[in-house]
Parts: structure tokens; sequence; C-alpha cells
């Protein structure tokens, strides 16, 4: 308790995410990076022995955790440090180990792995939420709700209308996390500057077997495309890109939160509370949104970080500098730690919303009479009535409701109003037909039905085994 600890892995991040950035899964991944090296260069007509690749293999999971560490110590390397632990654990492989690298071919490979895997990790998640926002809409397609425009009343919506905006957000993001693993590329094996040079010594100059090592190491490691051309490092617009996509969807979740929190106020729909949660310390009755807060908070963090890897990318130097090395550690990692807890978060809330229709219903008959005026109107009109005159008549009667229920706190009487107004000349038990508030939604039901239909269920379909329970919250 007398050092500091990172929230995110305490209170926030699931384990397979903390195991994806974890300093076990980086060097044991460095450690499968120099076994494949090797494993090619010796197919290829490297004088490497089967022993050595033998003893890489049989040594992989026996990592020196505090033997790497001296060695960093003398080396101020942490790559080299890692290539003296494994030669003494295979000292037969010695000559060979890390042959014709450099330091960014298992740095950055691995980078690239963890953030493969991560977006992996994310994609489940983001489906389980895609899943339960669908279900959620499809039920309350046709429950009304008041509508807000500047979080003024405005035109009835439904529930579930109002739950597809959440999901087109973040379909949208689901589609950019698609494309983006779709299109990610290794960086293989470039070499120093990115020109091969040492693997031009190895291989004799026979650029053929180059472009098989680099095509081939790829391959092993799961990836299609790989970089035609690097520096020393793969092209730093990949971690903009990563964080700009991390930032996209915790721009969606905080949007989320954000509604969830108004409506909260409303008492209209209300996040789970537990049994035995504390809203306040001081305040015994209150319910406050802690989930939706906690998302609100994380989606700020991670919004800032792209900024971070966006001014990384656009101040390298040339092959490469260093100034990227000591951002990235903590950036990316961060990062995508942080979605991870968001959609967690976000997972957990979507299996306990509470949605109050009553407290609905009672939001709508408070505010529905200003809105049903314009209906009255043509009805007036067709009765015989003059437009321009049942427009005043009817101005007059909504200022004075309107002053009632501001001024003095009293319900809304407009409809009272119209109803004994002589003056109008509609039949007057329309005015009640008028007030059903299914006439006042449009097309929501049927447009929520068709997005689902169109835009949602092809993604649960195509991950429909990705999809998993929502988790328990941390704390």
């Amino acid at each position: 308790m007398d050092t500091y600890k990172n929230p995110l892995e305490e209170r926030y991040a699931s384990g397979e995410m903390l195991f994806n950035f974890s300093n076990d899964k980086k060097f044991r991944t460095w450690r499968q990076l120099w076994i494949a090296l090797a494993e090619i260069q010796k197919e290829l007509g490297l004088e490497i022995s089967d022993t050595q690749i033998a003893d890489l293999k049989a040594t992989a999971e026996n990592i020196d955790y505090e033997k790497a560490r001296a060695y960093e110590q003398e080396f101020r390397h942490d790559v080299m440090a890692h290539v003296h632990t494994y030669s003494d654990a295979a000292p037969s492989a010695r000559a060979i180990i890390h042959l014709g690298a450099t330091s960014a071919f298992v740095g950055d490979n691995t980078d690239l792995i963890q953030i493969r895997d991560g977006l992996l990790i994310l994609r489940k998640k983001l489906v389980s939420i895609i899943n339960s926002l669908a279900e959620f809409a499809l039920k309350y397609k046709d429950l009304p709700t008041l509508g807000f425009t500047h979080f003024q009343p405005a035109q009835l919506t439904t529930v579930g209308k109002r739950a597809t905006l959440w999901l087109q957000s973040l379909i949208l993001d689901f589609e950019e996390l698609e494309f983006f693993l779709e299109t990610l590329r290794f960086r293989g094996v470039k070499g120093t500057t990115g020109t091969a040079a040492s693997f031009l010594e190895l291989f004799a100059g026979d650029y053929s077997k180059v472009k098989y090592l680099d095509r081939e190491l790829s391959k092993r490691f799961g990836f299609e495309n790989v970089f035609g051309v690097s520096g020393q490092t793969y092209d730093r617009k990949i971690d903009a890109k990563v964080l700009s996509l991390l930032s996209n969807i915790a721009q969606s979740a905080h949007k989320f939160s954000n509604d969830l929190r108004l409506l909260q106020n409303l008492k209209e729909i209300e996040e789970p509370f537990e049994k035995n949660q504390i809203g306040s310390s001081a305040m015994a009755y209150k319910r406050n949104p802690m989930r939706s807060e906690r998302i609100g908070a994380l989606a700020k963090f991670v919004i800032s970080l792209q900024n971070s890897s966006a001014m990384v990318a656009a101040t390298q130097w040339f092959e490469r500098t260093l100034d990227d090395s000591a951002n990235k550690r903590l950036t990316i990692p961060q990062a995508f730690l942080a979605v991870d807890a968001i959609l967690l978060i976000w997972n957990n809330i979507m299996n306990g919303l509470i949605v109050y229709e009553n407290r609905i219903r009672k939001h709508i008959d408070e505010e529905l009479p200003f809105m049903a005026t314009e209906y009255i109107i043509m009805e007036e009109v067709k009765a015989g009535g003059d437009r321009q005159e049942i427009h005043e008549t009817i101005r007059k009667h909504s200022m004075e409701a309107s002053r009632m229920v501001k001024m003095e706190g009293k319900e809304n009487d407009l409809i009272e109003r119209l109803m004994n107004d002589d003056s109008l000349k509609m039949d007057k038990s329309k005015i009640s037909e008028v007030l059903e508030p299914k006439n006042f939604i449009g097309f929501a039901p049927v447009q929520t039905e068709e997005f689902i239909q169109n835009e949602v269920l092809p993604i649960l379909e195509k991950y429909r085994n990705e999809i998993t329970e929502a988790a328990e919250l941390k704390v």
C-alpha cells in the first residue's frame, strides 16, 4: 500500500486485457519471434542446427526476469538484456539469436500483435453490448417517450428508437474496428533502417529469400498483410489510428452515459442499483449513477490520449527516433485498458437497465397538450374555421396554461381550456383521440425494426459466438 498502483489494473480492466499488455506476454512473444526467425532462416539455408532450434524452443517459457533486469541495468537496453538472458538459457543458440535483426524486430512486431489481440478482446465486448442494445431497442420500440432537442421537450420518439441512436454510434465504431483489423500490417523483417541490408549479407544478395522471410514470418503470427516499406519502425500512424479508434469508442460510450444520467435524473430510466449499494455517504436516499459516471470519467481519459499518439506520429525523424518509446508504453496499453473497462461497465449496465414506464407517460402527459395544438388547428380548419384566428385562440390558451404551470405550479390544463372554448367548431371528442401518444411517434417503431434488421443483425450473426455474459464490476 506504500507505492502507486495503476487504477486501471486494480479497479477497472479485465484480466484478459491486463495479460495482453503484460510483460510476460511481451517477452514470451519476443522469444516466439526469435524462434520463428531462426526456423525460417534455417529453411532458407543458413547454418542453423536442429539442436539450436530445439534448445530455443525448450527454454522459450523459462524466462529469468531477475537476470534480464540485471542485464538491462548494465546495458541500458531492454532487447539486448533479453537476448543475453535467452542466450544463457539456450547457450547452443547464442550465436544465432536475433540474427540480422534490430530491436524493432521484436519490439514493433510484438506491439502490433498486442494491438491486434487487444482489438479482438474489445470486439467481443462490443458485440455483446450491440446485442444487448438491440434487444432493448426492440423491446421498447413502441413505447412513446419525450424527445429532447437542446434538452427541451420536442416531438415524441420511442424508448427503443432512442436506443438505436446509441447503437448507430457503436456500429460506426465497429465498422472502423473491422476495417482496422482487416488492413493491419505486420512490420515483419526490415533491418535497421528498413533496407534489409543485414539480410543482404546473410542471404548473399538473394532478395527473394528476404521477401520470403518477411512474408512467412508475418503469416506465422496471423498477419496476411505486411508493410512493403518501413524505416526502422512501423509507421507510427498505426498508433495514432488505433488511438483514434479507441477514442471514438469512448466518445460513443460517453454519449450513452450522459443520456442515461439525464434520464436517471428525470426518473425515466435508471442504471442498476444493488441491494446494499450506497449512493452517498451523507444522503442515504440517493441513487447516484456511479456506473455511468465512471464510463464518463474513463472516456475523457481515453479521448485525451488521442492527441498524444498523433503528436508522436507527427514528430518522428527520418527512419526513427526514440522519443516515441516511453510515450507508447503509456498511451497504448492504458487506452486499451480504459476502453476495456468502459465496455465492461456498459455491458453491466445493459444487464440491469430499469425503465419506469409510468414516469415516462407522466412526462408525456405534461407536454403533449402543447404538441397536439398543430393537430387541433388542422381539425379546426377541416371543420370550417379560419386558420389564423384559430392559431391566435390556441396561442393565447397555450400561453396562459404555460404560465399556470411555471408560475403557480399547477397541472397543464390546456386541453380543458380548449374543450371549454365555444369558439372552436371541431368535434371536441376528437381532441381526446388526438392525445394518444402513439399518434406522435412517426415511424419510430418501423425505423427501429429496419435498422436492427439491416445494420445490426448482420454483425450479430457474423459474431454470434463472441457474445458473452455481462461481467461483474471489480468495485
